[in-house]
């Protein structure tokens, strides 16, 4: 018994598939200059990765070397028997999520109150506020050491976390992220007959996760790799120094360095923040596209 097959029932011919998009050689450049880009800026974490496997002796032969030729776990060991290494962690990991706790919370208040509630001077102070962003850190170094004297806070981790925290700039960030959401959303809200403090916490809260996502890899990075301000707040009292104070002290000497154990400790510094932003990053790119910060 035969079956023809209607016009219906047959089968996609080729002229029906998509066709294939031709790729121009302007896609080729831009992604041959993505993939030089890439390697570039990953080279410095190989060869942090590479030295830190490597005998001392390795380090100073002559000629490039791609991989060790002696593989060995001493730069990881020696240190952290020596040094108080995860006591710098920890140390490091306090200050750093104390700092971001504060400031991502100072910083999404006062990003509200300066895009959403009308007061007066409001344009005014926010300007004044993004005119501090031009005075160098180092510039107020000195009053900030003379405060925390007098406030006895020196020598303690808080002499390091309160001057640190609610940063110009997470302000700014938060003000245009607050600026995109639509006034319509709070004007409803209010006619339900909730207040600032209910329409922040239930509708504007649940619709900045990206914005939190970025706040918090900001800050948490710039306190966990902070040097200068944690070296003389922190200078009377080694028993809270941070990871990049301990490195600096007790790894680097002063006319010789393992530099082994250096990029050893370096590299398992850098692990926490290569998992934090893998964790936040979805939310990190959208909160800087929705922030307008290009």
């Amino acid at each position: 018994m035969s079956t023809t097959t209607t016009p219906a029932q047959a089968p996609a011919t080729s002229a029906t598939r998509r066709p294939r998009t031709r790729r121009s050689p302007w896609f080729w450049a831009r992604l041959a200059l993505a993939v030089v880009i890439t390697l570039v800026m990953f080279f410095p974490l190989y060869w942090m990765i590479l030295t830190s496997f490597s005998p001392q002796s390795e380090l100073y032969s002559a000629g490039l070397r791609w991989w060790p030729h002696h593989f060995t776990l001493d730069n990881y060991r020696d240190p952290i028997d020596l040094y108080p290494v995860w006591h710098w962690f920890w140390n490091s990991f306090v200050i750093a999520t104390l700092t971001t706790l504060i400031t991502v919370v100072c910083n999404l208040l006062a990003g509200y109150a300066f895009a959403k509630i009308r007061f007066r001077g409001r344009n005014p102070l926010f300007l004044l506020l993004l005119s501090t962003m031009m005075i160098p850190v180092q510039a107020v170094m000195v009053p900030q050491f003379r405060v925390s004297v007098d406030l006895g806070l020196f020598g303690n981790i808080w002499a390091v976390i309160l001057p640190e925290s609610a940063a110009v700039f997470g302000v700014f960030l938060a003000r245009q992220f607050f600026v995109a959401i639509p006034d319509e959303l709070l004007e409803a809200a209010r006619v339900d007959g909730a207040g600032h403090v209910r329409a922040f916490v239930q509708i504007v809260l649940p619709l900045c996760k990206p914005l939190v996502a970025v706040l918090v890899l900001l800050t948490f990075s710039s306190e966990w790799n902070s040097f200068a301000w944690p070296l003389v707040a922190l200078f009377s009292n080694n028993e809270l120094f941070t990871l990049p104070l301990g490195i600096v002290t007790d790894l680097q000497g002063q006319y010789s360095s393992n530099y082994g154990a250096i990029m050893a400790i370096s590299l398992l510094m850098t692990l926490p923040m290569i998992v934090l932003f893998v964790a936040f990053q979805r939310y990190f790119v959208q909160g800087l596209a929705r922030s307008g910060i290009k």
